[in-house]
Order: C-alpha cells, then sequence, then structure tokens
C-alpha cells in the first residue's frame, strides 16, 4: 500500500489523461481512498455526447467540477461501477442536472445483517438500467462494455473502453493498493475469479478510482494474484501453529499497519478464511479458526 502522496492533489481539476478519457479527482481523501475517488468523463472533447463513470461522492463542489469537464456535451449515461459510498451518490444529483440516464451496475442488497454490515453501501442509488456482462453503451466516437468483477462488491463491474483498449476498473484494481474484499458481500473465491478473468484479456492500460492509471496491467494483476495467494499461505500457516481468533493474525501479517486500517486488515484475513471454509480447508470454532 502506497503512502498518500503530498499536496498539491489535482482535486477538481479536469485532466485529460489521453484523447477520449478525462478525470475529475473528487475532495474526498482518506486512507481508504488515497488522494481521492477519481471520476472519468468518456467521449471526443468536441463531441456531442459523453459518459461519467463513477461520479463519486454527493458534494456540491465536486459535481460543479464533473459539469465543467462535461462542457457542451450531452451526458449519454451515468456509469457506476458499484455502490459504496464514494462511487455512487454523486449520480442522483448529476442526473437531476443533466437528464441522463444512471447506468451500470445493479443495486446491492445484502442478503445477511451484520453490525452495520451495510455502512459503506449508497442506499439511494437507484438505475435506470442494469448492464450485464459484455453489454454496451454507445456514443459518437465511443463504447463502452461491461465486464463483470464481483468480488470487492458482489454488484461490481468494469468498463471497457472499446476505441482505446483502456479498462475502467473501480476498485476492482487501483493504482495505489489492493482492494478490500469485506464479507459478508464481499467474497474473496469471487475475487480471485474476476482477477483471473482481466488477466485473460488484452487490456491496455487500467485506470482506476483510486490511484495512478496502469500502464501494465497483465503484470499488476499477476502480482496481485500471487499476493493473495501468499496470504492465503501465510493464513493457512499461522493456523497450523495454533488455532486463533481473526484478530491474531495481523500482528503477524500485517507489519508496521496503520492502526487506521487493523478493521480492514481484519476484514480481509475473514474473506480470506471464509473462502478456505468454502475449501474444506479451515473450520470456525466459535470465534476460533483452526485448520481441518
Amino acid at each position: 500500500m502506497a503512502g498518500i502522496p503530498p499536496k498539491p492533489w489535482p482535486t477538481g481539476l479536469a485532466d485529460q489523461v489521453e484523447p477520449l478519457v478525462t478525470r475529475v479527482l473528487a475532495p474526498n481523501p482518506s486512507p481508504y481512498t488515497y488522494t481521492g475517488t477519481q471520476t472519468y468523463v468518456v467521449g471526443p472533447l468536441e463531441g456531442p455526447d459523453c459518459a461519467v463513470i463513477d461520479p463519486g461522492p454527493d458534494e456540491a463542489a465536486h459535481i460543479d467540477a464533473i459539469m465543467a469537464a462535461i462542457g457542451s456535451r450531452r451526458v449519454a449515461a451515468i456509469m457506476c461501477t458499484h455502490t459504496h459510498r464514494d462511487h455512487s451518490p454523486a449520480a442522483a444529483p448529476l442526473a437531476q442536472r443533466t437528464s441522463a440516464p444512471i447506468v451500470g451496475c445493479a443495486p446491492l442488497v445484502l442478503k445477511v445483517d451484520g453490525p452495520r454490515s451495510d455502512e459503506a453501501f449508497d442506499p439511494t442509488y437507484a438505475p435506470d438500467r442494469v448492464l450485464e456482462d459484455g453489454e454496451a453503451m454507445r456514443g459518437t466516437g465511443w463504447t463502452l462494455s461491461a465486464v463483470a468483477t464481483p468480488g470487492h462488491t458482489s454488484n461490481h463491474l468494469c468498463f471497457a473502453l472499446e476505441e482505446s483498449g483502456s479498462l475502467f476498473t473501480g476498485d476492482h484494481v487501483m493504482g495505489w493498493s489492493t482492494s478490500v474484499v469485506i464479507p459478508p458481500d464481499g467474497d474473496m473465491g469471487d475475487y480471485m475469479a474476476s482477477l483471473e478473468k482481466l488477466q485473460r484479456r488484452d487490456d491496455k492500460i487500467y485506470h482506476s478510482a483510486h490511484g495512478a492509471a496502469i500502464t501494465k496491467p497483465k503484470q499488476l494483476v499477476r502480482g496481485m494474484i500471487g499476493h493473495r495467494r501468499q496470504r492465503e499461505n501465510q493464513i493457512l500457516r499461522l493456523m497450523g501453529e495454533r488455532a486463533r481468533c481473526v484478530g491474531e493474525f495481523i500482528p503477524d501479517m500485517y507489519k508496521g499497519l496503520d492502526e487506521r486500517l487493523i478493521g480492514a486488515a481484519e476484514m480481509s484475513v475473514s474473506a480470506h478464511l471464509i473462502d478456505l471454509e468454502k475449501r474444506g480447508l479451515a473450520m470456525l470454532d466459535g470465534d476460533i479458526w483452526r485448520t481441518v
């Protein structure tokens, strides 16, 4: 995980990162969002229409910055990769200002109720159209195809810009850190399968919601898969030494971890343990995990 770089950050500025793509950084930096959520406006600058990907938090200054990046173009679609609170809440107010449909991931309904298990999710998200894997939105000079990538959340989508070979990866693959997988909605088995799915694709560059553009995507995804396998092996080794509760894995697995991220680390370990249990390699006895 990279440290947050020193200011100034390009918050609110329209940054053209490739001919069809403009990036706008939201003012919501944190240990979980890096310098903030990155919204993308896709379409030729002088074209008649565009799409907005991950409109971000419902912050008036950020919505104004997105509108400035849109300019005189018609917004053909507001597209959300998933419904965490730093990604989709601005969709509704932006739709009110542009009359554009909200298109992309499905609304999320958690199947398991836990203590504040839905805290991170946006309850206001109401899409006009849900895209299935392979379905596309088209405009003048641009085509965005949905790539289903469940794991970080069950409803996560990436969007492939067919004209340039770019992939907008939301939080599935980020430019500064590995993604956190948080049960009950996050699923480590699905996350690994989605990484392997991207590894089989030939995208040229990834634009993620947090961090720099990823110019060697296959190399990064291969490393992410290896990192998760290493974490899994760590957990199996530690359980082999002695049975333990989730919190007891953290000191051995995450040296020097920022205290603000301990909860996220525990959730990630829990996701691995649940996946190992599904595969018959671990079992839960009360709040203690042990090998089978």
